[in-house]
């Protein structure tokens, strides 16, 4: 198998300054790529962009924040100035406003939302075009745990990283004809953000050197594509959202008393499968319903 690198590639790594987006810059630049270190923090972005130089890679520090739409497109205009083009994108940047949703200003959920979901979605836009029309490109989401499964006071977190899930499912069908895949990475770290909240000797187990290696692999040429990999402490799973059989009823039985009836065998995990878009869905329902009813449907 050959090594994955990225030589003559130009990468672009939100919130990395510091903690897993530092490693993924510095993961990136290790293998060859050109890099443009975001962070609002300015001076953290220098000193990883010196870092990747001091080892003789090239590197630029920005300071964009994600959620303006101005500042993205100039962070953007910042690498195709500089070198051309945009292989890579990592959404990495994030922030947290911790509360019970009882106690949460609702601020903090926009802000949160904003940051997380808003940015990724408006770094991918300004990078679409540039990809589509170079043939190529990589585009990596991160999700969390707290949002594929909840997390207790982090309901604003929760939402925005679900959501960051849902504009993945739809991209990666959009861009796959242009060569653009489009992944998402659910990384468990110590970082910054996780500082106080485990026991040492767990900590010291949670790399963030272990989910760069992840990360990579969604950026390599050869990445899947759709896939929600979840990297932490040397352990490496996939995500996969599934949906069941299901059942049919009949017109005189769909009511909600007979559906409350029907949930063990609408919840039986037998015959599942995963769905590739909205579409698919509504195709299996419609084909049960008919099959049931002794509806011939058109073929394709």
């Amino acid at each position: 198998m050959s090594d994955i690198r990225f030589d003559n590639q130009v990468a672009i790594i939100t919130g990395a300054g510091q903690g897993l987006g530092r490693t993924h810059a510095l993961g990136l630049a290790s293998r060859g790529a050109k890099v443009i270190v975001n962070d609002m923090n300015a001076d953290n972005a220098q000193a990883v962009s010196k870092e990747i130089e001091d080892a003789g890679g090239l590197a630029i520090a920005n300071s964009a924040n994600v959620a303006e739409i101005d500042q993205v497109q100039a962070m953007v205009q910042s690498a195709m100035d500089a070198w051309g083009r945009v292989d890579i994108l990592v959404n990495n940047a994030g922030i947290l406003r911790d509360k019970s949703f009882a106690k949460m200003d609702m601020a903090d959920f926009e802000l949160v939302v904003k940051v997380h979901l808003l940015g990724s979605a408006l770094c991918a836009k300004a990078v679409w075009d540039i990809m589509r029309d170079q043939g190529y490109g990589r585009i990596v989401m991160t999700t969390s745990s707290s949002g594929m499964y909840g997390n207790f006071g982090q309901a604003n977190y929760g939402a925005a990283k679900c959501g960051v899930t849902g504009l993945m499912n739809t991209l990666c069908l959009e861009g796959e004809r242009s060569g653009i895949k489009v992944n998402t990475l659910s990384p468990t770290a110590f970082t910054q953000m996780t500082d106080g909240l485990l026991p040492q000797e767990m900590l010291d187990l949670m790399t963030p050197e272990s989910v760069t290696a992840g990360l990579l692999t969604l950026c390599d040429k050869d990445a899947p594509n759709r896939t929600i990999l979840c990297a932490g402490a040397g352990a490496y799973a996939r995500t996969v959202i599934h949906e069941t059989d299901g059942v049919y009823l009949k017109p005189e039985d769909q009511t909600p008393e007979a559906i409350r009836a029907q949930m063990d065998s609408i919840s039986d995990l037998n015959g599942m499968e995963m769905l590739t878009n909205g579409w698919g869905q509504t195709g299996k329902f419609v084909k049960k319903a008919a099959d049931n009813l002794g509806i011939d449907l058109p073929k394709g």
